[in-house]
C-alpha cells in the first residue's frame, strides 16, 4: 500500500516560504518552515526516498502593515550589552537561497521516519548601518552562508482508505546551524541573517486528502503549528501556524499540476523577554506548481510562490516571489 502524501507549503517556505528555515526577526523574514516537498510523501515499507532541492526567495517590498512604505527602520539586537536598538537598520533587500535535502524510510505501510538538512544557505542582505548618525553606512552584503539547522520527525498514517488519507506529523528542529556569526564590526550578527537559530524547536501537522473515484483529482488541506525554543543568547523566534489548501490534477501516465493557498502567520520574537519591533507577520500565497516522472522513478517539480496578502508588525520587508525546483528517487 502506498501512503501518498500532501505537498505543504509554508513557506515555507520557505522553503517555505519557499525556503527550509524558520520566519526570522528583521532581516530576512520571509522564510517558513513549511515547504512543499515530494508529493510522493512517505514511502512503502522498508522504502527509502531522497528529496535535492534548491529554494530561492526575493525580499524587497517596503512594507508597514498592510501597505507599502518608503522605508524601513528595524532594530539591532545587541547581545554583548543585552538591549535592543530600535531604528538601527534601513533594510534595502534580501534574497535566500538554500540547497536542501529531505529523506524518508518507511518502517511500516503507515509508518515513516523523516529528515531534512539545509546543505548550503546563501542570505545575500543589503541595509545601511547606524541609521541617522555620522556613521551611517551602506552595507552590501551582510547576510551569511553555511549549513542550516536539521530536521527529524516522523509521520503515521491514521486513516487510510482508497480514496481518504488522514496523516499526522511530529518534528523537532535541532540547532546544528551557525547562530553567532559575526558582521563586519565584530559583533553577533542579526537573527534573521543566521544559517541557524539556535533553538530546539517542534514542529506538528495534520493532513487530509480525499480522491476522486478516478484518482485523477486529488483535494488536500494541510495545518502545522511551530513552537520555537529560546536560545542560549537569550532570543526566541515567535511561533508559526500555517494552513493549507488546493488539488493536484494528473496529466498523463506520468505528469500532475498543482495548486495551492497557503497562510503563515508568526508570533513576535522576543529578546531577553522584551517584544523585538519589526518581527511577526501574517502572509498569504498562491503556489502553482507540477511534476514529471521519467520511466525510471525519478521524478522533477517545480513550484512558485506568489503572495497575495501582507501584514506585517511595524515595518518589514516583504517577498517578491518564491521558486522551488527539485528531483526525488525512491529505493
Amino acid at each position: 500500500m502506498r501512503i501518498r502524501h500532501i505537498p505543504i507549503f509554508v513557506l515555507v517556505v520557505s522553503f517555505a516560504a519557499v525556503l527550509a528555515p524558520s520566519a526570522r526577526a528583521t532581516c530576512g523574514s520571509a522564510s517558513c518552515f513549511c515547504v512543499t516537498d515530494s508529493s510522493e510523501g512517505a514511502p512503502q515499507a522498508h522504502m527509502f526516498r531522497v528529496d535535492l532541492s534548491f529554494r530561492t526567495m526575493d525580499q524587497d517590498r517596503k512594507r508597514a502593515g498592510t501597505g507599502s512604505t518608503s522605508e524601513v527602520l528595524t532594530p539591532k539586537i545587541d547581545f554583548e550589552a543585552g538591549v535592543i536598538v530600535p531604528d538601527h537598520h534601513r533594510e534595502e533587500s534580501t534574497r535566500s537561497g538554500v540547497t536542501q535535502l529531505d529523506v524518508a524510510y518507511g518502517i511500516t505501510n503507515r509508518l515513516a521516519v523523516l529528515g531534512s538538512a539545509p546543505l548550503w544557505q546563501d542570505k545575500r542582505h543589503q541595509h545601511f548601518d547606524d541609521v541617522g548618525t555620522p556613521e551611517e553606512t551602506f552595507v552590501p552584503d551582510a547576510g551569511s552562508r553555511g549549513f542550516g539547522d536539521v530536521r527529524v520527525g516522523a509521520r503515521y498514517a491514521l486513516v487510510v482508505k482508497p480514496q481518504d488519507l488522514l496523516f499526522g506529523t511530529a518534528a523537532l528542529k535541532l540547532p546544528t546551524g551557525a547562530y553567532q556569526e559575526r558582521d563586519q564590526e565584530g559583533a553577533i550578527n542579526e537573527p534573521g541573517i543566521q544559517p541557524g537559530t539556535g533553538s530546539y524547536d517542534g514542529i506538528v501537522s495534520l493532513g487530509y486528502s480525499r480522491s476522486t473515484q478516478s484518482m485523477k483529482v486529488e483535494g488536500f488541506l494541510d495545518t502545522a503549528y511551530r513552537a520555537n525554543g529560546t536560545n542560549s543568547l537569550e532570543y526566541r523566534v515567535g511561533n508559526e501556524w500555517q494552513l493549507s489548501g488546493g488539488a493536484r490534477f494528473r496529466v498523463g501516465e506520468r505528469g500532475e499540476t498543482s495548486v495551492q493557498v497557503n497562510v503563515s502567520e508568526a508570533g513576535r520574537d522576543r529578546f531577553l523577554g522584551m517584544g523585538v519591533p519589526s518581527t511577526g507577520r501574517t502572509y498569504v500565497y498562491l503556489t502553482p506548481g507540477g511534476r514529471i516522472r521519467s520511466g525510471d522513478g525519478v521524478g522533477f517539480y517545480a513550484y512558485v510562490q506568489l503572495p497575495v496578502y501582507t501584514k506585517v508588525n511595524e515595518a518589514q520587508l516583504g517577498p517578491r516571489m518564491g521558486l522551488i525546483v527539485g528531483v526525488s528517487k525512491a529505493f
